[in-house]
């Protein structure tokens, strides 16, 4: 059974998984005692979002992680990682 979205919502899907894939890709650069748990924090953190249909609170969340993963970003650029 195939689902239909509208444009919006099209849109926003693709900006969480996009969202999602960076996470990960920035979790991978964590030493290796915490890749896991990072990984692990941001699938739960996904999961626990996953039936919201409000996108306004999608928007929030989304900018929200992308703040969140700009600070892991950076926190590990300094640590050489």
């Amino acid at each position: 059974m195939a689902v239909s979205f509208d444009l919006q919502t099209f849109i926003l899907r693709a900006q969480v998984l996009k969202l999602y894939r960076q996470g990960i890709r920035i979790a991978k650069r964590a030493p290796p005692h915490s890749r896991g748990e990072l990984m692990q924090t941001i699938r739960q953190e996904m999961d626990k979002n996953r039936e919201c249909n409000d996108k306004q609170r999608i928007r929030y969340l989304i900018s929200e992680g992308k703040e969140r993963l700009k600070g892991l970003d950076e926190m590990l650029d300094m640590q050489g990682h």
